[in-house]
């Protein structure tokens, strides 16, 4: 009995080690989005599964689960089973920002989830009105400097991410301009072209850049954007230490194997730099951004304790 006791379980082991070292994916993968349909989060996730569908060898679905700023479908994500099949597309706002703008979250942005690799990131332009006489981003600081008070910058709402990336340029450049949120982008635009505010920090203005109606001082990203390459990074602008992208990147539950985690983020590396992938990126506003799953969880710590500063020093309440 003894004998046929080991029996069985070198068996059971044999099974276990056999069951694990099937080739990942068996089966179909999905891509949970946490955003409506259409959105650009959603377009880069379904360009990036359709690729990931041809070199995979199985179907790789978007699944759009929307509500509550991005928690729901994160939320599902963090509660399903870590085994590669149910992915999440992250963003920016829902695992670095969240944090600071909710009292209580139903996930950890950091604890509850396996970083696989950013996928892609736009950066905002500190965009003026033309009546402002600052021509580049040392003269801006100068101005708003000797003239407390004198500007405003508008967002799409208190707490998100142009909010916070105002507050933090504030503080980086000890200078006081004024937030005035928005209920939306289109308010906070139509009142930046009229001159009703001043400033603003945002990645839908190119159209008004290149017609004359705004000036852009910096691009906030880590790079020069192609759409204006004449403007200069903040970096370059002089302001040492300031970036803020609006990235999105893979991740899937809490404690999925480091070899599937390294396998997808290798073909994320490859993918997300083909030149037709590049070009539809660029065409939204994106460029590509890649890195392993122990860079990304860096990155997603960091990112999380530089808005939570941004936060603090905008006195922004949680709710």
């Amino acid at each position: 009995m003894k004998m046929l006791g080991r029996i069985l379980a070198a068996i059971l082991v044999s099974t276990g080690t056999l069951a694990m070292a099937q080739p990942f994916p068996a089966k179909g993968v999905r891509i949970v989005v946490a955003y409506p349909p259409g959105g650009a989060t959603d377009v880069v996730t379904r360009l990036l599964a359709d690729h990931l569908t041809r070199s995979l060898g199985q179907a790789v679905v978007v699944e759009n689960r929307s509500g509550a700023g991005g928690l729901i479908g994160s939320d599902l994500v963090a509660k399903a089973a870590p085994d590669g099949y149910t992915l999440l597309m992250g963003v920016v706002s829902s695992h670095a920002i969240a944090p600071s703008a909710y009292k209580s979250m139903p996930y950890d942005p950091i604890a509850d989830f396996s970083t696989i690799s950013l996928a892609a990131g736009t950066s905002f332009f500190i965009t003026v009105h033309r009546a402002v006489p600052a021509q580049n981003l040392a003269e801006l600081i100068q101005y708003a400097r000797s003239k407390p008070g004198a500007l405003n910058f508008g967002s799409s709402g208190r707490g998100t991410t142009p909010h916070l990336a105002g507050e933090l340029f504030n503080s980086m450049a000890k200078v006081n301009i004024q937030h005035v949120p928005y209920k939306g982008s289109a308010p906070m635009l139509a009142d930046l072209l009229s001159g009703q505010i001043q400033v603003a920090f945002d990645n839908t203005v190119v159209a008004h850049i290149k017609a004359g109606n705004l000036r852009a001082l910096a691009t906030t990203g880590p790079r020069r954007v192609a759409a204006l390459p004449e403007v200069p990074t903040v970096q370059e602008a002089g302001l040492a230490g300031y970036e803020v992208v609006t990235w999105m990147g893979l991740m899937a539950p809490r404690g999925l194997p480091a070899a599937i985690a390294t396998y997808l983020a290798g073909e994320m590396a490859r993918i997300m730099f083909l030149p037709d992938v590049v070009e539809r990126l660029r065409a939204l506003g994106f460029e590509p951004m890649t890195n392993s799953p122990a860079q990304f969880a860096e990155y997603l710590a960091a990112e999380r304790m530089k808005w939570a500063k941004a936060a603090r020093d905008a006195s922004v309440v949680p709710e």
